[in-house]
């Protein structure tokens, strides 16, 4: 087990239970590392990259537009990564282009560029963003 100082951009030990929702970005992709280290996916190569990139995407919109994160699953199945991430928002992610009063808009073209499928899904209590990432 690895025992280094938490740092400020490392997850709570909290953050990092797996049936509790992450409540940053950085706790997000903790967990991703480690499913991605346990499946033998090196975290310096490319596939790991772009499946850090989609977490992060995800994660910080769900936490910045969609009222927080509800749900957080990162699974490994046939070569793929599964990742699921709920918000309490029920609208989905439209593109938006950027403007200097507005910016940003680059996150969902990234995420539905880097992902094999993207799926949407509202619900009751807000939406659920299911990706599927090619590992192989």
């Amino acid at each position: 087990m690895n025992s280094s100082p938490a740092s400020e951009d490392s997850p709570s030990p909290d953050e990092q239970r797996p049936g509790r929702p992450p409540e940053s970005a950085a706790a997000a992709r903790a967990r991703v590392c480690e499913v991605l280290r346990l499946a033998g996916v090196g975290l310096d190569s490319v596939t790991a990259a772009d499946a850090l990139l989609v977490t992060s995407e995800l994660v910080t919109n769900a936490i910045r537009h969609g009222g927080g994160v509800t749900a957080f699953r990162a699974d490994i199945a046939d070569d793929v990564l599964l990742l699921s991430i709920g918000d309490a928002d029920p609208r989905l992610p439209a593109p938006r282009t950027g403007t200097v009063e507005r910016p940003g808009g680059y996150g969902w073209p990234l995420v539905q560029r880097l992902a094999e499928r993207v799926d949407c899904r509202t619900h009751p209590h807000g939406k659920t963003i299911s990706t599927v990432l090619r590992l192989a």
